[in-house]
């Protein structure tokens, strides 16, 4: 729209300023000039319609060819538009524009004394400009050469053309400084030198081209700041500048030269605010000023501008709000204020001042309150562009009125209407484009939408909508773009979208779609994005979807579609990206995948897919991420790896994958991800290429993997004889496994001699082993069940993120645990609970419902606790835990621990047992949680090292001096937690100073002075077995004490 605007200015530039003169030749005899002529034309080539071979010819009078004037008195060639001979000694005009005359020596050849107007422009011209250029034309007045391929400087030559009025250069690859010497023609009117390269600053000398009417500069990298002196430039009518790299303020002096109609210095880098006196131009029709960095507030002074067509102050930091004087300028076409700060109310009169306003941009503003109706009164309005602003309300009906309107655009505003505005929008029989996405419509697509027939564009992603999808999108036969991802439609995708012949992008995503594929989508033959990403929909991808040769992009991921892939879905050899991850297809990957040579991305993770990698993956040198994570993919990392040249993310992560890590994949200089953990890989890893900078995470939980000690990894045995010893260093630090039966027998004992335990029988491992398979979920089924990770349903937060209650769509409730990914240890906690979660069963052991994971973010999806953790109600103020609910959850964890010592086919040690890590359910049962630094053992270890940190207080003394983890370990956390839950206080509490803790305080105490530490809410006066309870809770810390002994294998077995 502005390079229409500056391009029909330049003309009208032209047509004002130069003129053409027509002057009669005087010579002797017109067959010299026929001579001529007819030598030009054996030159001229290529002549594609024959104009000269047919019409230039011997036997008709020169005065009768095309393109040839003869002087009325003389009958000699006067002008010539076609071609030239420097013999036409009387020529004073040659125009031959738009011809093939090819060749870097055309300018060379004129010698014409008489000549003062040479127009060449698109005529294919290339080198340089001819130094004695000015001495062979002396009289010239107007060169126009734009539209070639002219290289080289500007000849500081170009001076002694004195008489020149109009030098238009525009369009061709000059280069350099813009000479000095330009000012000594004082008699220039337009100077047009935009779109070359030229570079430097703009020269002090232009301010002495006082004649000057036309000034052209834009697109090209000329530095600096505009000078100062422009402004004597006093009959300047045309300026622009725009599209260099010009820096600092907006001279004063431009606002002086009030004969200017067209001012544009856009996208430069200038600073400061835009002057008042800019007020001062009154014969201003075009004011652009936009992609700076202006600041400060819009003059109100632009409001006097009555001639102003098109204001352009768009991508500046302007604030504030726009002057009332703006909507009041009858004359205006083109209104574009978009990405600034500007703020306030859009008046509620603003259609009744701009009465031929056809343009409206006010996006990636901060403008609020309603959109006025009023605007239906701007008749000539096509484009509304409101995006990213804080607009509310409805969205008025009256829009329909706008017949002309093409691009309707209020994406990313606070609107709430109930989408009854469609209907009336039949009315704009040339909208092309409605673009409503991310905002709270909350409302169901009405079937009137189908009756936007002239519709190519509709954009609705993100504004809650429900209900189905109506059958009369099928009727929006011009539709080339669907995109209604993240809502919440459900139902199947209906049938009539096959009758989108020219559709080029579906996207659905991110909603509630049930159903098989849809067969109707393989009529798309234009089709090439195709969003069905996570949704609810099922069955086998049907073979016909390998037919749509136009698709590029496919995501088709965290569905429940099932089967083998489609073999001939690898024949689409066009494709870009290629989604089929958190589905349950299975079988192998056949040879046939390395067909997708256009590939960028391929992720078939979190499937079932079985078998060998195929080796032909290595051929696809275009893809930068390739996912294969949580499979059942065995054998080994294909050598052929080293040939994905682009390659940026490898996850293989989670399979039964063996053999070493290729070092052809030292060649691979872009990966920056690298995982294959939690598989059977053995050998040395690689310390070249990109491993160098590879985090340890990245191969985790491979026995056999040996190298560097960055990675975590044993160092690799020299020999069989160090192997040897190294086995034999492992035997001996084996040692006996030992149990915590006895602490829950002696806890159990004290519940009976109390009262009796819960009156009903608690659910058996087997009772709590879900019926069916982990739901998948998606992000944004995660975003909607928190209401946008809303601070109201954060439940808590640590190092390692945040808990925020949620709401599924099937009215579940859960509690997601989002990790922090800007952590370093980010990935190596939420891999490590992932892989110890997904295998534990017990009813003890918070039960983890599913997770979502991608490269950006991490979270695991738990039931959820309503009465939140022992922590948070042991030291509550409005509920007090009895003695026996209090024994009750320590038996509850007594059993977890027990459980993960020696329920479990791997030992698996907690590391961080604390109140805060005990969740408890409706029945006040309590649930071990939080297993981000816990550790695996192998079936012959009893020990672990460990450089993560538990929670100071609870930690046992080996974990913190030596960083060594025992089975014991869990067992002293454990002791402190039981001293903590009778007591009431916490381990690191203030009243433990110097060689002081709970630990020795309650030790001293024993056995018969407890009542001074004891929790008081336990021992109220009035209770009648005050004496069997101080006893009951003696027995209690007794066990606590050699829970709790400094010497693991003195703590309690």
């Amino acid at each position: 729209m502005e390079n229409t605007s500056s391009s029909s200015f330049r003309l009208l530039a032209f047509l004002l300023i130069s003129f053409h003169i027509i002057a009669t030749c005087l010579a002797m005899n017109i067959s010299t000039d026929q001579s001529s002529l007819l030598a030009l034309k054996a030159h001229v080539t290529p002549d594609p319609y024959h104009i000269l071979s047919k019409n230039w010819s011997s036997s008709t009078s020169v005065c009768n060819w095309i393109g040839i004037t003869c002087g009325s008195r003389h009958q000699r060639v006067t002008v010539l538009n076609i071609s030239e001979l420097s013999r036409l000694r009387k020529l004073i005009a040659i125009d031959i524009s738009s011809n093939g005359l090819n060749g870097s020596n055309v300018l060379s050849v004129f010698n014409i004394s008489s000549l003062d107007y040479l127009g060449l422009m698109d005529a294919s011209l290339t080198g340089d400009l001819p130094s004695d250029l000015c001495r062979r034309l002396p009289r010239l007045q107007k060169l126009f050469l734009s539209s070639n391929m002219l290289s080289g400087e500007i000849p500081r030559s170009i001076s002694e053309c004195s008489e020149l009025q109009v030098l238009a250069l525009m369009e061709n690859n000059f280069l350099g400084t813009i000479p000095g010497e330009l000012g000594n023609l004082q008699l220039l009117k337009v100077l047009d030198i935009g779109f070359n390269n030229f570079e430097g600053t703009i020269p002090y000398e232009i301010g002495h081209l006082y004649n000057l009417e036309l000034l052209a500069m834009d697109y090209n990298k000329l530095t600096g700041s505009v000078p100062y002196v422009i402004g004597r430039l006093y009959k300047l009518e045309y300026l622009s500048m725009e599209r260099n790299k010009l820096t600092g303020s907006i001279p004063l002096s431009i606002f002086n030269i009030s004969s200017l109609e067209y001012l544009s210095i856009g996208d430069n880098k200038l600073e400061g605010p835009l002057p008042r006196e800019v007020g001062n131009l009154s014969m201003l029709q075009v004011l652009d000023f936009s992609m700076n960095n202006l600041t400060g507030v819009i003059p109100h002074g632009i409001g006097n501008l009555q001639e102003l067509e098109d204001l352009s102050l768009s991508y500046n930091n302007f604030k504030g709000s726009i002057p009332i004087g703006i909507f009041n300028i009858s004359s205006l076409i083109y209104l574009q204020l978009a990405g600034n700060h500007i703020s306030a109310n859009l008046p509620s009169t603003i259609g009744h001042g701009l009465p031929n306003v056809e343009g409206i941009h006010l996006s990636g503003n901060n403008i609020n309150g309603v959109l006025p109706s009023s605007i239906s009164n701007m008749s000539k309005l096509m484009y509304l562009e409101l995006y990213r602003n804080e607009l509310t309300g409805s969205i008025p009906e009256s829009l329909g009125n706008l017949r002309l309107l093409e691009v309707l655009g209020l994406s990313s505003n606070s609107f709430n209407s109930e989408l009854s505005f469609i209907t009336p929008l039949a009315n704009c029989k040339y909208l092309r484009k409605l673009i409503l996405s991310s905002n709270p419509l909350n409302a169901m697509l009405p079937k009137s939408i189908g009756n936007l027939s002239s519709l190519e564009m509709f954009l609705a992603t993100g504004c809650n909508l429900k209900g189905h999808i109506p059958n009369e999108v099928g009727n929006l036969r011009n539709l080339s773009s669907l995109e209604l991802e993240d809502n919440d439609f459900n139902g199947i995708v209906p049938m009539t979208i096959s009758s989108l012949k020219n559709l080029q992008r579906l996207s659905l995503g991110a909603n509630r779609i049930s159903g098989p594929f849809p067969i109707a989508l393989c009529e798309l033959s234009n089709l090439a994005l195709l969003n069905l990403s996570q949704n609810q929909m099922w069955g086998s991808l049907p073979s016909c979807l390998g037919d749509m040769t136009s698709l590029r992009e496919v995501s088709l991921d965290s569905n429940n579609f099932i089967a083998i892939i489609p073999s001939n879905l690898w024949t689409l050899k066009d494709i870009l990206k290629l989604n089929l991850s958190s589905n349950f297809f299975n079988g192998s990957l056949p040879l046939e995948v390395g067909n997708l040579k256009a590939a960028i991305l391929l992720d078939l993770s979190w499937n079932q897919i079985l078998g060998n990698i195929p080796s032909t993956l290595g051929s696809l040198q275009k893809l930068t991420h390739l996912f294969l994570a949580h499979n059942r993919i065995e054998g080994s990392i294909p050598e052929a790896f080293g040939g994905l040249k682009s390659l940026e993310v490898l996850d293989l992560s989670y399979n039964n994958l063996s053999g070493v890590i290729p070092k052809s994949l030292e060649a691979l200089k872009y990966l920056h991800y690298f995982n294959v953990s939690f598989n059977r890989l053995h050998g040395e890893i690689t310390n070249e290429g990109p491993f160098v900078h590879l985090p340890y995470q990245s191969f985790m939980s491979n026995e056999g993997l040996c190298g560097n000690s960055q990675n975590h990894v044993p160092t690799c045995p020299s020999n069989s004889k160090d192997r040897s010893k190294s086995k034999k260093e492992r035997l001996m630090r084996v040692v006996v496994a030992s149990s915590v039966f006895s602490v829950i027998g002696l806890a159990s004992a004290i519940v009976f001699l109390l009262m009796r335990r819960r009156g009903k029988t608690t659910n058996t491992e087997d009772e709590w082993l879900p019926e069916v398979a982990p739901q998948r979920i998606s992000y944004y089924e995660l975003q909607r069940a928190t209401q946008g990770f809303d601070g109201n349903n954060l439940l808590g937060s640590g190092s390692f993120g945040s808990v925020y209650k949620g709401t599924l769509a099937d009215g579940i409730i859960v509690a997601v645990k989002v990790f922090n990914v800007q952590m370093e240890s980010t990935f190596q906690t939420f891999d490590r609970e992932c892989d110890i979660l997904r295998n534990l069963r017990h009813k003890n052991l918070t039960k983890i419902i599913t997770s979502c994971c991608n490269l950006d973010f991490k979270a695991l999806i738990f039931e959820y606790m309503p009465n939140e953790s022992l922590d948070k109600l042991l030291y509550s103020r409005d509920y007090c835990l009895n003695i026996m609910q209090r024994l009750n959850i320590m038996v509850d964890v007594a059993s977890a621990l027990e459980y993960l010592h020696h329920g479990y086919s791997v030992p698996v040690i907690h590391c961080d047992m604390k109140p805060s890590n005990v969740l408890l359910d409706n029945d006040m049962v309590g649930h071990l949680t939080d297993f981000g630094i816990a550790k695996l053992l192998t079936m012959e270890e009893s020990i672990a090292h460990t450089t993560t940190f538990a929670t100071i207080g609870y930690i046992a003394p080996e974990y913190g001096m030596e960083g060594l983890v025992y089975k014991r370990s869990d067992v002293y956390s454990y002791g402190i937690m039981l001293l903590e839950t009778f007591t009431k206080k916490k381990p690191n509490d203030e009243m433990f100073v110097g060689d002081m803790n709970l630990r020795s305080c309650v030790h001293n105490l024993l056995p018969d002075e407890l009542d001074q530490i004891i929790d008081a809410d336990l021992l109220t006066v009035d209770e009648e077995n005050l004496s069997r309870k101080m006893q009951c809770v003696a027995s209690i810390m007794e066990l606590a004490m050699n829970c709790t002994a400094n010497i693991p294998v003195e703590r309690i077995t």
